[in-house]
């Protein structure tokens, strides 16, 4: 993992998201990509004022990355500049480079910036073609990352993201927090949740990755999922965020949102296409 997405819009959120992704960028020795996206629609009277801010903002991303530098000269952090539709553009950038992780800050669901971060975390989530880490403003960058949350549903898609969770607690040292939740009385649902529990432990039991093994009856999911964390010091949930139907057996798709917005720590969403392409 070497190539780091930062979908930056000049707010404290974006700043934020950087700072977090130059957290990773030490442990992955990555180079950071930061990438603004002009998607302003002006006429011709205006033409000249958004250009002039466009200057404004390239000299400002060079600026960053000059300060940066002098933090942290290990790391290196290039810029890129787009106009279009915010989610669609930062998708095809980060496509474009390869990007084994994006990072993007989020306001959560009580906030407000006049930015477009906020708005468009979700849909970055939803489209980009790696894994994406939303973290908000208020949540307070780690020295070292110790505890890693992966939800366990009864889908298919949920198994996926262990072999991934597992690198990355392999990379900062962490141990990895399986989570079997239950949210319906089926007991043939229940029983596919046991059985993909013991395929994850077993998978667990084969690496030198430490890990807790819990359950939880969960009336909502999210909610469930950010009290374990609250009471576990999870500082990282890692969940799928697409999935076909909205069953009692395919649920964590359908609450990613809910998570987003709302978890106090970052949360890093995953989608199974991304795993269906490597099969292939």
């Amino acid at each position: 993992m070497k190539t780091l997405v930062v979908a930056y819009d000049f707010s404290k959120n974006a700043e934020h998201a950087l700072e977090y992704a130059m957290f990773f960028a030490q442990h992955l020795s990555a180079t950071i990509h930061l990438v603004w996206i002009d998607n302003s629609t002006t006429n011709e009277m205006l033409d000249t004022i958004e250009e002039e801010l466009r200057i404004e903002k390239k000299n400002y991303l060079k600026g960053l990355i000059t300060d940066w530098a002098e933090k942290l000269p290990a790391v290196t952090i290039k810029y890129h500049l787009g106009k279009g539709k915010i989610y669609q553009e930062v998708s095809k950038t980060a496509t474009r480079l390869k990007a084994d992780l994006l990072f993007t800050g989020t306001h959560g669901i009580s906030g407000y910036e006049q930015y477009w971060i906020g708005s468009n975390a979700y849909r970055i989530t939803t489209s980009a073609p790696c894994p994406v880490v939303t973290v908000r403003c208020n949540y307070e960058v780690p020295e070292k990352l110790t505890n890693i949350l992966l939800p366990l549903d009864s889908s298919l898609e949920t198994r996926k993201k262990l072999p991934f969770a597992v690198k990355m607690a392999e990379i900062f040292g962490a141990r990895i927090h399986l989570l079997k939740l239950y949210n319906s009385p089926l007991g043939v649902i229940r029983k596919r949740i046991d059985q993909f529990g013991e395929e994850a432990k077993k998978y667990m039991d084969d690496s030198d990755v430490p890990y807790i093994l819990s359950t939880k009856e969960a009336n909502n999911v999210a909610t469930a999922i950010l009290n374990y964390s609250d009471e576990n010091k999870i500082d990282l949930i890692t969940i799928m965020t697409e999935q076909e139907t909205t069953t009692a057996s395919r649920f964590l798709g359908p609450y990613a949102q809910q998570l987003i917005n709302s978890a106090a720590m970052p949360v890093m969403s995953l989608r199974a296409t991304y795993y269906e392409q490597d099969e292939d």
